[in-house]
């Protein structure tokens, strides 16, 4: 029996929103479980070159699988969220354990990835549906915080695949099942929301419907193309500064770490763009993100050849905070912009699509990269902060 909800309208319990957060930042620990451990992973199972951006696309290939399964079925909306997210994220943790399973192969190991993905579709997008459910005044805010965590939990793996803490990589697959095991079990006596309004009949059309305001369609291409450099970005972070300290042998970095660290910093990042959506309002704050993190992918290939590492670093910093300070805005205003009964739905399809859109980036890179090793491979990442900023506009 679901708990009944006694939390005023007004103002939910203090508890709420850092459960969800803690909720959020565990269960997404699976989404690079395998990229905190690509070295010790490819060496022991015999994996190819491409085994980074190919796992990744996996990853993403079955988050896109799920979360159109969990739109057009518009679970979210019609089913206790919570209880969605806590058997997403049992599922999950089975699946990222099978990573250390030794009769695996490359296509197992691609299989695994994929399973993690689509049930990562129960824990992202619901995760910020049941938070739409509890505030409704400081929205941003409160998506900050969640974006926050799942930024958080992505990089984790990074940190304790790095070395800094000595223990193995599988260890590390272990770690992160039982973080996102946790994290379900933490959800599950979390009672639906004050603003919840639960869609009462399976409506296959809403996953079309949506699309139809124009206040909806501005903050869902915007997102679109936020999410062209994102994954991308966080998911070739440690060739970045592997290729400096190649330049640079002189100043050479700790690859796991300082992906952590440019990963890591867009958690604070998405919190502070929450804040400011307050003053200057979150499309501002957004398209000034997509915007700042667009002129770093045309800055990169420059940045390469600068010989101070401390400039280096400061620069990818920045980076990593203006590259998804703009998500949890955008999700916001999806969310704002969607039928109180298909929030649920409006924010898994969207997201949905924006991840569809990353395997193609992930893999144009994969493949570019293969072609040349330019660095200016990934100047094509700013083709989707400027389509996007394009696309808000018009669609205004």
């Amino acid at each position: 029996m679901q708990p009944v909800n006694t939390e005023s309208k007004d103002r939910p319990g203090r508890h709420v929103l850092p459960l969800i957060v803690f909720s959020q930042f565990c269960g997404t620990s699976l989404w690079f479980a395998s990229n905190g451990i690509m070295g010790p992973l490819t060496t022991h199972f015999g994996l190819p070159a491409t085994a980074l951006g190919d796992l990744t696309a996996s990853v993403q290939f079955g988050f896109i699988t799920g979360t159109l399964i969990f739109a057009l079925l518009t679970l979210a909306d019609r089913f206790p969220p919570s209880r969605v997210f806590f058997w997403s994220a049992v599922m999950g943790t089975l699946a990222n354990l099978g990573l250390i399973w030794e009769g695996n192969s490359y296509a197992t190991l691609l299989l695994l990835r994929f399973v993690t993905g689509f049930f990562l579709a129960g824990i992202y997008p619901v995760g910020m549906k049941i938070a739409s459910d509890y505030y409704e005044k400081g929205l941003g805010t409160s998506l900050g915080y969640l974006v926050g965590a799942l930024v958080l939990g992505t990089a984790f793996p990074h940190l304790l695949g790095s070395g800094a803490l000595s223990i193995s990589w599988k260890q590390v697959v272990g770690i992160t099942s039982a973080m996102a095991l946790t994290g379900g079990l933490s959800m599950w006596f979390l009672p639906d929301g004050p603003y919840r309004r639960r869609m009462q009949k399976l409506d296959l059309t809403a996953f079309f419907k949506v699309f139809k305001k124009p206040e909806f369609r501005a903050p869902a291409f915007g997102y679109f193309g936020h999410m062209w450099e994102l994954y991308a970005f966080w998911a070739f972070v440690p060739l970045m500064v592997g290729a400096y300290s190649n330049l640079h042998p002189e100043g050479a970095l700790s690859q796991s770490l300082w992906a952590f660290l440019i990963i890591g910093i867009g958690g604070p990042a998405c919190v502070l763009g929450g804040y400011l959506s307050r003053v200057l309002g979150a499309k501002k704050v957004a398209a000034t993100s997509l915007l700042s993190s667009g002129l770093c992918c045309l800055i990169f290939p420059w940045a390469l050849h600068w010989e101070s590492p401390f400039l280096f670093m400061f620069f990818m910093l920045l980076w990593g905070m203006v590259v998804i300070a703009d998500s949890p805005l955008f999700s916001t205003l999806v969310a704002q912009n969607a039928a109180s009964d298909k929030k649920g739905t409006a924010l898994t399809i969207v997201t949905c699509i924006g991840f569809a859109i990353t395997i193609v980036s992930i893999e144009l890179l994969t493949r570019g990269l293969r072609i040349t090793d330019s660095p200016w491979v990934f100047a094509l990442l700013a083709a989707g902060p400027a389509l996007g900023l394009l696309a808000m506009r018009r669609s205004s």
